[in-house]
Parts: C-alpha cells; structure tokens; sequence
C-alpha cells in the first residue's frame, strides 16, 4: 500500500525468520548467516529455501551456525570450552559430523538437480570454512590472553586484567543497550600512572582501546565494535581532594573554591562534597548518582543548573588525560572568567605535553579560542561542534584520549531558593512563548549586589514524560497537562526571591496555564522529584532508546514541538493501519470457538460474522489510511470528505492561522481509537461466550503491535534549549 508519508510504509512489516536455533539475541537469521558465511551465501541460502525437500539439511545447517553463533554471543560458553579442551573437541566433531551428513545427502539427491547440488557444495565449503575459523579462534585467543596478561601484568595487579564472562557481559553495552561485539579485555586501572602504562601496551598488541566510566552514556561511546577491544574502567579513579576554599587560578585576580576530582569519582559524590563545605558543583546530570567525572568531561555534560554557571567546560580549571601515542597531556584554563566561557572574548588555555612517565615536558602550546566560537548564537550548548576550536578532552566523547583527572570550580549558592511549577493544557506551540519571557524576565533582574535574583534551574517534560513518570496534576480539574516547567529562582533576599517566582506565576497565568509555588523545603524536593524519574520513559522497551540530544533556539522551540508532534501523529498512524492488517490477517484464517463446540457446526454458528468483522476493518483502515495521506491538507477541504468516511470531529481549539488536517489531529478534535472505532464494533459482532476466544485473539493481536509503535518524547533544559529527543524502541523492531 502506498503512502505519501516520507517515514515508513504502512504495510506489515516483512517476517523476520529465525530458524537459527539458540538465537536468543536480536540479530536475525539473515545478520547471522552474512557475519558466518558472507552475503553471497546468504542469497544462495535465500535461493534454496522454495527447493526444499524434507528440509534434513538446512535444519544441519541451521544447527551448525546456532552453535557457533551460541559460543560467539555467550562469553560464558566461550571461556568453558578454552577451559575444556575434550568438550570443545566433541563439539567440533559434532559440527564436522552434521556436515559430512549434508554432503552425503547432497550427493544422493545430485542427480535430481546439479545446480541445486552446486548451490548446496558452496554452501557445505564456507559453513566448513566457518567451523575452521571457529576452532582456529579458541587458539588464538588462548595465544592473545596469554601474551595479553604478560604484558599487561607488569604494570597492574593480574586481578585488574578481566577475560571472564562477567567482566565482559557488563561492558559489551551502555546506557543505549546497543550490544555489536564484546570486548576481548576490561582492564581497571587503580592510578593515573596505570592508565598511561596501559594504554601504551594495548597499542602494542594492537587492541582498539575504549574509555570507559559509569557507563551511563547514551551516545554508544562506550559500546565495542570489534572483537579485539579493551575497555579501560576508569571506575577505580576515586580519588577526590578537599575543598580549596582560597585556590589561586592562573591569569585569575580573586580567589576561588575549587576541588580535584578523579576520572571515576560518581558525579554525586562530588555534589556531597561541596554542599558539605557549603558550596555547589554545578555539573549535574540527571545521572548524577551513577555518572563518573571523566565522563563529564568527556560529554561535556550539563544538567539543571547549566542556566545559571553553564556545562562542564564552563567550570573546568584543568583536566589531565592520556593521548592515543601514551603520553600524558595537561589542560589548564587560563584567566578563567568564574562564569559561562562564551561570555568571555578570548578564552585561553594552556596545554603541556609530557613523555610515558608524566614527568618530562615534551611540548607546551597555548590555545586561544573566541568565546563566541564555543556556542551558536541563543544556544546553551552545542552539540554539533565536537571539534571545539581544537581542545582536547572536553566533548570528544572520549576519541582524542582517556581523562584521568580534573579540577573544577565550585560556587556559593545565594540562601534563599523559591521553587515553582508550571502545567500548561493548551497548544505546546502556544505555551514554548511562557518559557522565553520567563528566562527573560528573570535575566534582566539584577545579578549583583544584595538584591540579586537568578533563575537556577527550568527543565520542561512533554506529554509523553509526564505521563512516563506519574505525574500527578495540581490543577486537579483539567486532567493531564501537555506540558510541564519547573524551575529554582535562587537569591540572597527572601523577598526579591518570592516577588520574582510570583510573577513567573502570573506570566504562566497569561498564557492559560496553570503556576504552583513550593513553600517548604520538603515540596521542593517533590517539585523536582517528577524530573528525576525521566528513564521510565523507556520503561516498556526494558529501558532501550534511541537518544538525541538537539539543541534549539528557545523562540524556535514551538516550532520543533510541531514538527516532533506531527512525526508523532504519523508513527501513530501507522502503527494503526499494520494493525487493520494484522486483524485481517487472523479473521481470513481459522477462528477459535470454545472447545465444547461441534466442529460440525462451525461454519454455521460463525455465519456472516466473519464477513462483517472484515468489512468493518477494511472501513476503519480506508479511514485511517486517508488521514494518514492527507494531513496536509487544508482543513476547509478535507471536512468535505468526513460524512463520507466517517469521521467524528468535535470543535477545533487549535488556533493555526491555516489551519491543516494535522491540526484537529493534535488538539484531538479528531480522535483515532482502536477501542471505539474497532474492539467497539467487533465486540458487537462477535458478542456471546462462544466467540470469546476469538476476542481474546484480536486483543492480543493489538496488544503486540502496539509493543511495536514508535513515538518521539521530549525533555528539555528549557534554559539554554538543550532538548533530550527520545524514541524507546523495542531491539527486535
């Protein structure tokens, strides 16, 4: 069926088949056989599928490359048959064993078709080709962890040097569950000077080395893509100094509180830290609890106070790390101006090159970057510019080397914090104008002296969020919002505080929406409590997702929330019109009645219903595949065409100046339901107990294509438009 949407076909997506036995990962039978055979012997594999005869020899086949698919994707079986040379011996003989059994069988039937015989023989060779490379790989492996372990050994304790399955298993992936290859080696590394000694060998045994923290990244910079890999934890880094209240910065007049924190430090711990000496560290991620500072630097993370003193290159002071070559590279900042690094107009650093031993300078180069080139313009961050006028380290996401340590500044929080919370119900492109006038009324307050209020923290849930994580309106009468803000104005006055969240209130009042202000300690923490639990957005895909980070100008961002909705409205769609097929599919074959029933009288006691379910799905599916096709069109057109398909419209509340098709789908003026366009009707048709289980079957056929819908959802660091865009996807979909 044609479509003229540019996402996806509406029609059923094509079977996947899985014949390879003891597959129990993602990957499909296809993936499979072109990883272990090659593409050519996966068309040849393809071509004789329709000539089958009993079918004996492909299950062989199918046998042979599960095993070897088994010990490749389990690091478990794989160390238990390098451990047993007699189990890994048999299974060889078992593998060589089922392919002398197809090639006798291939020459029985050779007469009856050459060419088939042919095909066959090609396919015979490469699956032997596939086991020699099997068996040859025990052996090269045994050979590698040994050379692996003598030279790694000299430089770190043995126990830091992991080839067991555990080891393995937990670093194959990160946050994104994206699994490709598995790592040959994890090391963990207990010092700074480890790390260069390390690094230097893995390059001699030409392994591809992947920095590693708390492994809560959602970019796969952690994710091994080949199988000659070692992962570098950098976990063991604990190191964390206290706090130097009068630290002197180079280039720097006044004093500053600064602490040095090593690569595997938890993000919290260091927040601890300085809030016991009455400061804040202002790297804050959502994953503040599991994330590890290299990290930090490495992603140049932010978080919810990146509005008030920016990301973590704003509030870097140096950071130490390992170059590809095993030198040690040092990064110092310059006339750091204690705020965001795009305010300033030439920023400055100095960069020092040492040898493997981090004692002898080999170079020194000072590096002089505008500021402005740090940041687009109205842009919190930039995403895109991983290159960032040549610094090292900092947004490399780990590719230029492996951090090892860094410094960082700490603020004063001001005493007196008012919390408030916005629920917006209309149009999201007529609520994003609340957040621009907010962040600008509250930065054109004063920022120094005793009446100094800052806008510390505005973080945005869509509808999807809210709904993920629970939220539990507070304008009880309107249901769910579409849209939430909540955010932390902080200043040394009480009052200038509370008259500044107050009207942060009234200007959400003029938008149509809806302003709550926390008026304890113990409401703040419930305020922000909604935000934190963002991760359930992918709570039905096991937490899988597809995450990425887009940064917008804030005036631009209705625009955005547009067009998210709108590729939202079509997966919708989409997924609805696989579904019509699917529910064609089961009512054209073989309904289920109750047992009880006479066979005999089947046909009779189904009569027309079979009919009128299908007519009635063929009707809900032109309906669907219409709106579908024309969401473009302009709304005065298409409601000519509503009695005729029979669409329910109610009034529009959407106030687009041309108003569209799309438009009365996304204030929901016009709904689509499987429930009252669908399981309604069907319900009728098939009514009693003795259709029951045919019910219970359309059901379940809903409740699995459902699982496969795709939707876009969206929260946001509403003050500098930094919007996390996630698609949680199911990995076999």
């Amino acid at each position: 069926m044609d479509t003229k949407s540019p996402l996806l076909p509406s029609t059923a997506s094509p079977v996947r088949l899985r014949e390879i036995p003891y597959n129990y990962t993602s990957f499909s039978d296809r993936e499979i056989v072109i990883r272990l055979l090659g593409e050519d012997n996966w068309q040849i594999l393809n071509s004789l599928r329709d000539e089958r005869v009993t079918g004996r020899s492909s299950q062989m086949l199918f046998e042979v490359l599960g095993d070897i698919w088994a010990v490749q994707r389990n690091p478990y079986l794989e160390d238990d048959l390098l451990d047993n040379r007699k189990r890994r011996k048999s299974l060889l003989e078992a593998l060589r064993h089922r392919l002398s059994q197809m090639e006798k069988r291939r020459t029985e039937y050779e007469m009856e078709g050459a060419d088939r015989a042919k095909r066959v023989a090609q396919l015979i060779k490469a699956t032997h080709q596939a086991v020699n490379t099997f068996e040859a790989h025990f052996k090269d492996t045994q050979k590698m962890r040994s050379k692996s372990l003598a030279l790694l050994s000299k430089h770190t304790r043995k126990d830091n040097i992991c080839f067991d399955g555990f080891a393995r298993v937990s670093h194959v992936t990160d946050a994104t569950d994206w699994r490709v290859e598995y790592p040959f080696v994890v090391l963990y590394p207990r010092s700074e000077k480890e790390v260069g000694q390390l690094v230097r060998d893995c390059i001699k045994l030409g392994l591809t080395i992947i920095p590693r923290g708390g492994g809560t990244g959602y970019t796969g910079g952690a994710v091994p893509l080949t199988p000659y890999s070692a992962v570098i934890n950098t976990e063991k880094l604990m190191e964390i100094g206290s706090v130097e209240h009068a630290s002197i910065l180079p280039g720097v007049e006044q004093t500053y509180a600064t602490v040095c924190t090593g690569a595997g430090v938890v993000t919290r711990r260091v927040m601890d830290v300085a809030d016991n000496a009455g400061l804040v560290f202002a790297c804050d991620p959502t994953s503040a609890d599991a994330s590890c500072i290299g990290g930090n630097v490495a992603m140049n993370a932010g978080g919810k106070k990146a509005v008030l003193w920016g990301t973590a290159l704003d509030n870097l002071v140096s950071w130490r790390m390992v170059t590809p070559d095993g030198n040690w590279l040092e990064v110092e900042r310059l006339q750091h101006n204690l705020g965001k690094i795009h305010d300033q107009d030439q920023v400055s650093f100095a960069l020092k090159r040492f040898d493997a031993s981090g004692k002898k300078l080999l170079s020194e180069e000072s590096l002089v970057i505008p500021g402005t080139q740090f940041r687009k313009g109205d842009l919190g961050k930039d995403v895109t510019d991983k290159f960032l006028g040549g610094l090292p380290g900092i947004q490399k996401e780990g590719c230029d080397g492996i951090i090892t340590s860094a410094r960082w500044i700490l603020h004063k929080m001001p005493a007196h914090t008012g919390t408030f919370c916005l629920e917006f119900y209309g149009q999201v492109r007529e609520a994003v104008p609340a957040i621009v006038e907010i962040r600008d009324y509250l930065m054109a307050l004063p920022k120094k002296g005793e009446s100094r209020v800052m806008l510390a923290g505005l973080e945005h849930l869509d509808d999807r969020y809210v709904k993920a994580v629970g939220y539990a309106s507070k304008a009880k009468h309107l249901g769910r919002p579409k849209m939430i803000l909540i955010g932390d104005v902080i200043g040394d006055d009480e009052k200038q505080v509370a008259l500044a969240v107050s009207e942060v209130v009234r200007l959400c009042n003029a938008r149509g929406a809806e302003g709550f202000i926390a008026v304890s300690p113990e409401a703040r923490k419930t305020f922000w409590l909604d935000r934190s639990r963002t991760a359930a957005i992918a709570k039905h895909t096991n937490a899988f997702k597809i995450n990425e980070d887009v940064v917008i100008p804030l005036p631009r961002m209705g625009d955005y929330c547009d067009g998210i909705e709108r590729i939202n409205i079509e997966l919708s769609l989409h997924n609805k019109i696989r579904l019509c097929t699917a529910l064609s599919e089961f009512l054209q074959g073989e309904l289920p009645l109750r047992h009880y029933e006479d066979e005999s009288n089947k046909a009779e006691l189904i009569g027309d219903r079979r009919e009128l379910a299908l007519n009635t799905v063929e009707q809900v599916r032109t309906r669907w595949q219409w709106l579908y096709d024309n969401l473009d069109l302009p709304l005065p057109q298409a409601e000519q065409n509503f009695d005729q398909l029979g669409v329910n419209a109610v009034e529009l509340t959407n106030r687009a100046e041309q108003p569209t098709l799309f438009h009365r789908l996304q204030d929901h003026s016009i709904r689509v339901s499987w429930k009252l366009e669908l399981l309604q009707e069907l319900n009728e048709i098939f009514e009693g107990d003795n259709f029951k289980l045919i019910i219970e079957r359309l059901e379940m056929t809903h409740k699995d294509i459902l699982r496969g819908r795709v939707f876009v959802a969206l929260h946001m660091h509403a003050g500098d438009g930094n919007v996390h865009t996630n698609l949680p996807v199911n990995s076999d979909h």
